[in-house]
């Protein structure tokens, strides 16, 4: 062979500068697919700490926001009795006197049927401290007896297993003074009719 290499007896030249070459293009190979895994590392890194760019839905749906929920209104609601039909037996608890006629005169005013008016039993005469009591049936404690509490809503309500008829007692207290102003009573009775719906949910 002629040129820069020359056979020289029965051996032949090393080629060394072609392994260098082959190292070099594997090293660079090499360098290449770390920086490769190692961008794609980060890359990941920085979706899960900045959630891609979407918002996570509690839900896990794959949605931003979860699907509104409108409120019905619940299927075992009771109708409400009308004030109208509704007796009430209005008694004086305390030592002032005209308490029970004042009282049933307003409640009579505001649609309600009148019964006894008058003092208080021996039970109660004298031993109610708050404003008042209401009592009646206990099929009156889902119907009547809120439509009454709204006219003196911080009276205590009780029910009697054995009180017969349907008939109720507005039992006059010591700190009585007067039943609800007759505007929020009605306002209080239209909401107790007619319940405001819950306000719809969002998963926003």
């Amino acid at each position: 062979m002629g040129g820069k290499y020359r056979i020289k007896g029965n051996k032949y030249p090393r080629m060394r500068r072609s392994r260098r070459r082959g190292r070099l293009v594997v090293l660079v190979v090499a360098s290449a697919a770390v920086l490769g895994v190692g961008g794609w590392g980060t890359l990941q890194l920085i979706d899960v700490f900045t959630g891609g760019g979407r918002k996570a839905s509690a839900a896990g749906g794959g949605t931003d926001c979860a699907p509104e929920t409108k409120a019905s209104p619940s299927p075992h609601a009771k109708a409400l009795p009308e004030p109208r039909t509704i007796t009430v037996n209005v008694l004086n608890a305390t030592t002032r006197s005209g308490l029970a006629k004042k009282t049933a005169d307003e409640l009579k005013k505001r649609g309600f049927k009148i019964g006894d008016v008058g003092n208080a039993t021996k039970q109660y005469d004298k031993k109610v401290k708050g404003p008042g009591v209401l009592l009646g049936p206990a099929s009156a404690l889902d119907t009547s007896l809120p439509v009454l509490g709204t006219q003196l809503p911080e009276a205590e309500r009780r029910t009697d297993a054995a009180r017969k008829g349907a008939a109720l007692d507005l039992v006059i207290g010591e700190t009585f003074k007067e039943l609800a102003k007759k505007p929020d009573a009605d306002r209080a009775l239209t909401k107790l009719a007619r319940p405001e719906p819950a306000p719809s949910k969002k998963g926003c």
